[in-house]
């Protein structure tokens, strides 16, 4: 069950790793590392899908991360 929950846990975080990519492809590089000062815009299309997919991955990857340190630990 570990072993399965870990696959689970690298392809989610490899599909983060790209979507956040391309999420950031649009802006400049300070905006990478924070620095940078955007302007308040509305995401619409394909840009809001990718931020609710981002969200929604990032929820699943915290439960997994839950359920494989409380499997992974002897009771």
């Amino acid at each position: 069950m570990s072993l399965y929950l870990n696959l689970i846990q690298i392809i989610i975080s490899i599909t983060l790793i790209v979507i956040i990519l391309i999420q950031v492809k649009g802006e400049d590089v300070g905006g990478v590392f924070g620095g940078g000062v955007g302007v308040a815009r509305t995401r619409r299309g394909l840009e809001r899908t990718l931020f609710h997919v981002t969200v929604a991955l990032s929820a699943i990857f915290l439960v997994i991360s839950l359920l494989s340190a409380m499997l992974g630990t002897p009771s």
